[in-house]
């Protein structure tokens, strides 16, 4: 038990009556009782004892939440409906106006009416990924750092839950293909609130970790001076893993559930063949989140943030933060996302693990983070590298050619992948629990296979036999990539959260969503180019593999998590004292 002495504990700053978070922060000395020599300086952020502890019904109903937030309908179905519409509508240019881009002889070229002229449909998607990264960054930059104020963090997730929830019902509307442009607009709206409940969904779970009745016990023993800080810290974190991991593992119960529910409509005959049958499955996975979702609003209960600066409203807090005037739209978006930059940079040596670690997210999650999703495909590849990022979209295109764009067998295979991301899930974490690894042990761990698989892809340059050219090796891919690649976005989140200055978790997941978001915007653009060069899909996965190296050689040697979190929390408290 280490002693703690009289002088080495002071509180930092004037801010214990402004957030219960950070307020308390604690600068402690920790003596070596066997070499009397001093540990490094060690800082503690505390509790809020008055917070209600967390139940077990507002723990599984956060779970359940996530369960029915997998994904399937707004970020992959929607894209689908919107797409086919499109491309119901578009024509043959080479053909003329009144062809059919889906003739058996068409030249596999598309467009629609735009303006004064025409645009492809693959331009056009494009373009609604663009305009959709363009609102959920000034979501992100204006919205998303007042979340950490009062309940307004509560009632953002609520609100962009039920502004997705009625998209994907409106897309019940969608039943001919001259009803494109409201798809479009669906699209885009089913997009841009799926992604704001990912990020605010997940910046909840950090004060949840810290007011488990788990936590407050450990928060008892340190306080009584049983357990050393570093002993405190290494529980909390794995308290933070714990409710990352199974919070992660039930989407991916979600993503297997629901890809259940599709095929039994999408198998048998009458259903099947029905012209509605793609508006009856948006419908039932929506459903399905739904009733799983509503729950998190029934039982959460109230933890509210430090009230809002007098002077400042909710909606130009986060401007003001990074000193922006709403001056238009689109130039006001692009300037949120350049003083965003500039404020980080500006932050960096106050903060500079946190930042580090984001900007090698950055490059990391352009090449790495995503999992298939069959209802994303399609037959025009030009389409498949916009919607994910680009790693998985490369391997993806490579398999539609192989499996011949086989919906039924695309499913089968994310199916595959769901299935072992759930079991992986639960197997790192006990893996981690059992020897008490550390998180950025195990996000290491999962960065070797990130790495890995772009490399594979190298291969299918010089040769046929191996490279993802056969049927096995996408069976494998999808495998692997769910063993791996689920626990990689459980530990990611967690070592944001640990990174993350307490109090501030709205803002910085904010950052961590924007980051997300905006690398994939980069991988694609540069891939397309370089295929369009060659001629040769495989000749994407060298630069995927020399970015997603050097992301992970930062994480790996660079990042420092311990002195990441004590950063952390001197700078929260230093700006709310």
């Amino acid at each position: 038990m280490s002693t703690e002495l009289a002088t080495g504990r002071t509180k930092l700053g004037s801010a214990d009556a402004k957030d219960p978070d950070i307020s308390d922060a604690r600068s402690e000395v920790l003596s070596d009782a066997q070499g009397g020599k001093d540990k490094a300086q060690v800082l503690v952020a505390s509790v809020d004892k008055n917070e209600p502890l967390v139940t077990r019904k507002e723990l599984w109903s956060y779970y359940l939440y996530y369960n029915g937030d997998n994904g399937v309908g707004p970020l992959g179905y929607t894209q689908t409906l919107f797409q086919g519409l499109a491309t119901s509508a578009g024509h043959d240019p080479i053909a003329g106006p009144g062809s059919s881009c889906t003739a058996s002889n068409a030249s596999g070229q598309c467009v629609l009416p735009w303006g004064a002229g025409t645009r492809s449909v693959a331009s056009i998607v494009l373009l609604a990924n663009g305009i959709s990264f363009a609102i959920m960054t000034a979501i992100f930059t204006t919205i998303g750092s007042a979340g950490d104020y009062g309940t307004f963090g509560r009632w953002l997730l609520f609100v962009v839950t039920i502004v997705c929830w009625a998209a994907q019902y409106a897309c019940m509307a969608l039943t001919s293909p001259s009803r494109w442009q409201p798809a479009m607009v669906l699209y885009i709206i089913g997009f841009v609130s799926y992604g704001a409940t990912l990020v605010f969904y997940a910046a909840a779970f950090p004060r949840l970790a810290r007011n488990t009745p788990h936590s407050r016990k450990l928060r008892d023993k340190y306080e009584n001076g049983e357990i050393s800080a570093e002993e405190y810290e290494k529980e909390e974190s794995l308290e933070k893993n714990r409710i990352s991991n199974i919070s992660t593992m039930h989407s991916n119960v979600g993503y297997v559930v629901t890809c259940a529910l599709n095929l039994a409509l999408l198998l048998p005959p009458v259903t099947a063949h029905s012209p509605l049958v793609d508006n009856y499955v948006l419908a039932l996975d929506n459903t399905y989140w739904v009733l799983l979702g509503m729950w998190w609003f029934i039982y959460q209960l109230p933890r509210p943030g430090p009230p809002l600066p007098k002077g400042e409203h909710y909606f130009t807090i986060g401007w003001k933060q990074v000193r922006i005037r709403p001056f238009g739209f689109l130039n006001s978006t692009l300037m949120a996302f350049i003083y965003e930059i500039w404020a980080a940079v500006k932050t960096y040596k106050h903060l500079p693990y946190t930042f580090v670690y984001l900007v090698a997210y950055f490059l990391l999650a352009d090449v790495s983070i995503p999992a298939l999703d069959p209802y994303m495909i399609t037959n025009d590849s030009s389409h498949t590298l916009q919607g994910l990022n680009t790693t998985g979209t490369l391997v993806t295109i490579c398999q539609n050619a192989k499996f011949s764009f086989s919906f039924l067998t695309l499913t089968y295979l994310g199916l595959s992948q769901a299935i072992t991301s759930t079991i992986s899930t639960l197997g790192f974490w006990y893996i981690q629990r059992y020897w008490k690894i550390s998180t950025k042990k195990m996000f290491v761990v999962t960065n070797v296979v990130t790495i890995f698989i772009p490399l594979w892809g190298m291969i299918g340059i010089w040769t046929d036999k191996f490279g993802f050219h056969n049927v096995w090796e996408f069976w494998a891919y999808n495998i692997v990539f769910g063993l791996f690649q689920a626990p990689y976005y459980a530990f990611s989140q967690t070592m944001m959260a640990e990174l993350s200055p307490p109090g501030f978790d709205n803002m910085f997941f904010g950052l961590f969503g924007l980051s997300n978001r905006a690398s994939s915007m980069v991988g694609p653009i540069v891939v397309q180019a370089i295929i369009n060069n060659t001629g040769n899909n495989w000749q994407g996965f060298p630069f995927l593999f020399a970015l997603c190296s050097v992301a992970s050689l930062i994480i790996w040697f660079v990042v420092d998590v311990e002195k990441g979190r004590w950063a952390a929390v001197n700078w929260a408290s230093s700006q709310r004292s």
